[in-house]
C-alpha cells in the first residue's frame, strides 16, 4: 500500500545500489575501516558469517575434509611457477617488499633500504600454490590419496572498485583443496564440492541457484573445468554465489604433487580447488533485503527469535521481566531444523518501539514484544519479518497469541518463514528468465530496452574458442553483459548459436553480474 511508511528512507526500485549500502548501515552488518576496500564487519554481520561458516564447516568434515591453515604470505616464485595462474591474479597481488620501517626526518615513516626481502612475498590471493607445495611433501604413495584439505581464511585482490562483501580487497573465505589418483576421482569430488554449496546456499541461506559449467573464457586461472552457482539477485544481476574447479593435472606439475602407484610408477595428482566467500553476505541481502531492511533466514540468524519487554519505568516491570525470562527459557528448550531455537531477550535501555524497528533493519526472523497486558492475558505479541505489514490497513501485523501456543508453534513458525523466504526468491528468479531469443541482436536490444531490471536470458551457444570465442567476448563487454554458466539441467539444444550462427551444443544463461 503506498501509505506504507518504510524503515529505510530508499527503496529498492528507486536506486537498487543505494538502498545495499542503506541496509548495510541500518541493519549495522559492517563499516568502512579507513583502508580503501576493506571493511569492519560488526558483530550482527559477523554473527550471520559465523552461522554460515558453521553450518558449511559440517558439511565440509562430513565429506571427509580435514581443515589446516597455511600461510598469509607466498614467496612470489611458488606463482611464477604456473603462467596461467599467475597471469590471472596479477593486477589484484598485494606485495610486501620490505621487513621495516624507519623515520623520514620529517615525523612520517617510510621502508628501510637496507631491509629489502631477498624475495618478494604475495598477499594470500588465494593458496592453490602454496598449498600444493605442502601436498607435495604429503603425498608419496597412492596409500595418501585422495588427500582433502580446507581452510578457513581472509584473502586480498587488491580491487580497483569495491563495495562491501561483494567485491572488498580483503575478504573472508573457505577453500578446499584436494588432491586424487585419477582424473575420474578429481572430477567426482569437483561436483561433490558443487552439490554441497548448491544445498548449503538453497538449504540455509534460502537463495535459490542454478548450477553449472562456466565457459572456457570464465575458468578460474589455470583450471581445466570451473562449475559455479549462480544467483539471482532483486535487481536482476547474477552473483557468482560459490565456485568448484578441477585442475587436472598442471598445478600438480608445477608443484611436483605426485605419487607412487600400487605398480611402482610415479605418476601425477589430479587436483581440485573450491571456495566461498563473504559475499554470500551480500547475496542474502540483495536476495532477502526490502524496503525495511534485511530479512534474514532463520537458519542463518545469530538470533532466530528476539524478545522485546516493554518497560515503563514501574513496579510490573519486573514481573515483565520474569515473564519474559520464562518465555525465552521455554524456547530454548524448543528445537528447530535440527538445533535448539535461538532466543535473544533483549534487555538493553530504551523504548520497546525503537527497539523493535532496530530488529526489523536487522532482519530478525521473529520479533516478540511483551508488556503488562499481554503477560496479565499470558500471551505475547509477535511480528513475523517476511510478513511485516498488513496489506489491507498499512500496519504492521502483528498477532497477539497465548504464550504456550506460540511457544509449542515458533519451530514451524521458524521453518515455515525459512520456507517463505526461499520460495519468494525462486519465483522472483523463474519469473525473470527469458527464453526462446534466437539472434544476439534480440538479445542486446532485450538489455537495452527492458528497464534496470531485465533479469537473465538463456540462450543456445556452440562453445566457440579462440578468436571467434574473442570476439564473442567482445560483443558481450560491449553490452556490460557476461556468460554466467551451462546449467546443468537444461534442456539439449535444439538450434543454433545466437553468436556465430552454427549448429549449437548447449544452453548458456547470459546476464549482468556483480
Amino acid at each position: 500500500m503506498s501509505n506504507i511508511r518504510h524503515a529505510l528512507n530508499v527503496k529498492r526500485e528507486d536506486d537498487f545500489a543505494k538502498w545495499y549500502q542503506e541496509v548495510i548501515s541500518a541493519a549495522d552488518l559492517a563499516e568502512e575501516s579507513g583502508v580503501r576496500g576493506c571493511m569492519v564487519i560488526k558483530p550482527w554481520g559477523y554473527g550471520i558469517w559465523e552461522r554460515y561458516q558453521r553450518l558449511m564447516d559440517d558439511r565440509i568434515k562430513a565429506a571427509g575434509i580435514q581443515n589446516a591453515y597455511f600461510p598469509l604470505f607466498i614467496p612470489l616464485a611458488n606463482f611464477e611457477r604456473e603462467a596461467d595462474h599467475v597471469d590471472g591474479f596479477a593486477k589484484e597481488m598485494a606485495v610486501v617488499t620490505h621487513h621495516r620501517l624507519i623515520a623520514d626526518g620529517k615525523g612520517g615513516l617510510v621502508p628501510d633500504p637496507d631491509a629489502k626481502l631477498e624475495e618478494p612475498l604475495v598477499v594470500r590471493p588465494t593458496s592453490e600454490t602454496i598449498i600444493g607445495d605442502a601436498m607435495a611433501r604429503w603425498v608419496q604413495s597412492w596409500r595418501d590419496l585422495p588427500l582433502m584439505i580446507n581452510q578457513w581464511a581472509n584473502v586480498v585482490r587488491w580491487e580497483m572498485r569495491t563495495r562491501m562483501f561483494l567485491r572488498t580487497s580483503e575478504f573472508l573465505w573457505q577453500e578446499g583443496h584436494t588432491a586424487h589418483a585419477t582424473r575420474e576421482e578429481a572430477l567426482e569430488e569437483t561436483h561433490r564440492a558443487l552439490e554441497m554449496y548448491r544445498a548449503c546456499v538453497e538449504d540455509d541461506l534460502a537463495m535459490p541457484v542454478i548450477a553449472g559449467e562456466k565457459p572456457e573464457h570464465e575458468r578460474f586461472p589455470g583450471a581445466d573445468e570451473t562449475w559455479s552457482i549462480e544467483a539471482m539477485m532483486q535487481d536482476g544481476k547474477a552473483l557468482q554465489a560459490g565456485t568448484s574447479h578441477y585442475l587436472g593435472t598442471s598445478f600438480a606439475k608445477a608443484a611436483g604433487i605426485q605419487y607412487q602407484d600400487s605398480e611402482g610408477t610415479q605418476q601425477l595428482c589430479h587436483t581440485t580447488s573450491w571456495g566461498t566467500s563473504t559475499r554470500l553476505i551480500g547475496g542474502v541481502i540483495m536476495t532477502h533485503g526490502d524496503d525495511d531492511g534485511l530479512r534474514v533466514p532463520p537458519r542463518i540468524a545469530p538470533h532466530q527469535i528476539v524478545i522485546l519487554p516493554m518497560l515503563r519505568d514501574k513496579p510490573e516491570d519486573a514481573d515483565v521481566l520474569a515473564y519474559c525470562e520464562q518465555v525465552r527459557k521455554a524456547l530454548t528448550a524448543e528445537w528447530s531444523m535440527g538445533e535448539p531455537i535461538r532466543v535473544l531477550l533483549d534487555k538493553s535501555p530504551g523504548k520497546a518501539a525503537a527497539k523493535r524497528w532496530e530488529w526489523v533493519r536487522k532482519g530478525a526472523p521473529v520479533i516478540v514484544e511483551v508488556g503488562p497486558r499481554d503477560m496479565s492475558e499470558g500471551k505475547v505479541a509477535v511480528m513475523r519479518r517476511d510478513a511485516l505489514w498488513n496489506l489491507e490497513n498499512g500496519k504492521t501485523a502483528m498477532s497477539f497469541t497465548p504464550r504456550d501456543e506460540f511457544v509449542s508453534g515458533a519451530s514451524k513458525l521458524l521453518e515455515d518463514i525459512q520456507d517463505s523466504l526461499y520460495a519468494e526468491a525462486r519465483d522472483r528468479r523463474d519469473a525473470n528468465i527469458t527464453r526462446g531469443l534466437t539472434e544476439w541482436s534480440e538479445v542486446a536490444e532485450f538489455f537495452r530496452s527492458n528497464g534496470k531490471y531485465p533479469g537473465w536470458v538463456e540462450v543456445q551457444w556452440a562453445k566457440p574458442t579462440g578468436a571467434a570465442l574473442e570476439k564473442v567476448v567482445e560483443q558481450l563487454k560491449a553490452e556490460k553483459l557476461t556468460v554466467r554458466n551451462v546449467p546443468r539441467d537444461s534442456e539439449a539444444a535444439d538450434g543454433t548459436c545466437i553468436f556465430t550462427g552454427e549448429k549449437a551444443v548447449e544452453r548458456i544463461l547470459v546476464a549482468r553480474a556483480y
